[in-house]
C-alpha cells in the first residue's frame, strides 16, 4: 500500500502541487495534516498507508523516549498544528517553531522558493508564527488527542522585528519565549535557535561572547528538560569549535546540526538561485556540510553529548549516514517534500534492519 502511495505522489500529486506557490501548497498540507488528525478513522488510514509497524526502534536520549529515532524539524510545523497526525506517518516527535516571544508575521513574500534540479528549497520564511501565547493556547487545546509517546521539542528563537536588536533586548526575547513555556510546562525538550539566517539584525548569537550571555540567563532558569542549540552550518571548524565550547560550559544537553545553508554555490544548479540572498538553501546543499560538522562535532565532544542530526536526508542512504557520522537522532523537512511522506517509514525500516544485523553479528 506504501509503495503505491509513493508512486502515486511522485507521479501524480507531485507535479500538480509543484505547479503552484511553494507557501500555498505548505499551508494547504499543513491544513489538510491537521484535518487528518482530528479524527480517530482518518488518523488509522493515514497510519495504515504511511505507518511504521516494525520491530521496536525506539532510542532513549536525555532521558527522553522516541518511538522512532525520525522527527519533523523545525520549519514545517511551526505554529504546533500537526502533533496529532505526525505519529501516524512514523515520526517519533517533532520539534515546533521557531517560536518567538511576540507574533511573527516574517519576511515579505516570496518566502519560498524551489531549486528542484538541486533537489533544495530556499528558505526565506523570516521566523513566521503566532507567537509563544497562541502556540502554547493551541498546544494545551490538542494535549487530549497527541499521544503519550509522541515527543514534541520547541525550538526558540529571537522575534524577528526592530524591538529585539540589541543583545539585551534578544536575550531578554529569548527568556521570555522560554519561561512561557516552561510555565506552562509545554515541550519536552527545548532548542536554542541561534542560526536562522533570515532574521531583522543577522545570526547576533552565533558568536561565543553572545551565546556565552544568552545561555548564561537561560541557565539561571532553565528546569530539568533537555536544553539543545541549532547551529549554522556554514561557519569554518574553528568557529563552531568555540560555540560548543560554550555549550560545554553551560552543560546543555546536546546540539542540532545544523541550520540552513547560505552558499548558493552549493546549488548543484547555481541559476536556480534568486539574483540577491533571499533565504537559506535547505535539501542536498545541506547534506555534505551538516554531516561533516556531525562527525567533527561527534569527536570533539565525545559519546555522552547529543547530536540531533539534520540536512539534506533525502534518502534512506543519507539518514544512515548522519547516523554513522554520530547523529542521536534525525530530523527531517525537505526529503518528506520532495521524495514523499512515505521517506520516514522507510528509515524506519533500514534503521530496524540495522539493528537485526548487528543482533546477529
Amino acid at each position: 500500500m506504501k509503495r503505491i502511495f509513493a508512486v502515486l505522489y511522485k507521479t501524480f500529486l507531485k507535479p500538480i502541487l509543484f505547479l503552484f506557490d511553494p507557501e500555498i501548497d505548505h499551508n494547504l498540507f499543513t491544513a489538510f495534516g491537521e484535518i487528518l488528525g482530528t479524527s480517530k478513522i482518518t488518523r488509522s488510514i493515514v497510519r495504515g498507508i504511511y505507518g511504521y509497524r516494525g520491530k521496536d526502534i525506539s532510542k532513549t536520549v536525555d532521558g527522553i523516549r522516541y518511538k522512532t529515532p525520525i522527527l519533523l524539524s523545525a520549519g514545517f510545523d511551526y505554529n504546533a498544528r500537526l502533533p496529532t497526525i505526525l505519529p501516524e506517518l512514523g515520526f517519533g516527535g517533532e520539534e515546533i517553531g521557531s517560536v518567538t516571544l511576540r507574533p511573527c508575521e516574517g519576511n515579505k513574500k516570496p518566502r519560498l522558493g524551489r531549486a528542484l534540479k538541486s533537489k533544495s528549497l530556499i528558505v526565506y520564511k523570516g521566523l513566521r508564527n503566532d507567537g509563544a501565547d497562541a502556540i502554547i493556547k493551541r498546544l494545551q487545546q490538542k494535549k487530549e488527542s497527541i499521544k503519550k509517546e509522541f515527543i514534541i521539542g520547541v525550538s526558540i528563537a529571537r522575534t524577528n522585528d526592530a524591538c529585539a536588536v540589541t543583545d539585551q533586548e534578544g536575550i531578554t526575547d529569548y527568556v521570555g519565549t522560554y519561561q512561557k513555556f516552561v510555565a506552562a510546562d509545554i515541550g519536552d525538550y527545548f532548542t536554542i535557535n541561534i542560526s536562522c539566517p533570515n532574521a531583522f539584525g543577522g545570526e547576533t548569537f552565533a558568536e561565543p561572547n553572545r551565546l556565552d550571555a544568552l545561555l548564561s540567563q537561560i541557565a539561571a532558569i532553565r528546569n530539568s528538560k533537555p536544553i539543545y542549540v541549532k547551529l549554522p552550518i556554514n561557519p569554518p571548524w574553528e568557529e563552531i569549535r568555540a560555540l560548543l565550547d560554550v555549550c560545554a560550559k553551560y552543560k546543555v544537553q546536546g546540539v542540532v546540526i545544523g541550520n540552513l545553508n547560505k552558499n548558493y554555490d552549493d546549488l548543484d544548479v547555481r541559476q536556480e538561485a534568486p539574483k540577491e540572498y533571499r533565504g537559506g538553501l535547505s535539501g542536498k546543499p545541506c547534506r555534505q556540510l551538516s554531516t561533516e560538522l556531525i562527525k567533527s562535532t561527534r569527536e570533539y565532544m565525545g559519546k555522552d553529548f547529543t547530536i540531533l542530526g539534520v540536512g539534506g536526508i533525502l534518502s534512506v542512504e543519507d539518514a544512515l549516514e548522519k547516523l554513522d557520522a554520530g547523529a542521536d537522532l534525525l530530523m527531517l523537512i525537505t526529503g518528506m517534500i520532495i521524495e514523499g511522506p512515505h521517506l520516514v517509514s522507510d528509515i524506519a525500516d533500514a534503521v530496524a534492519a540495522r539493528q537485526n544485523l548487528e543482533e546477529k553479528v
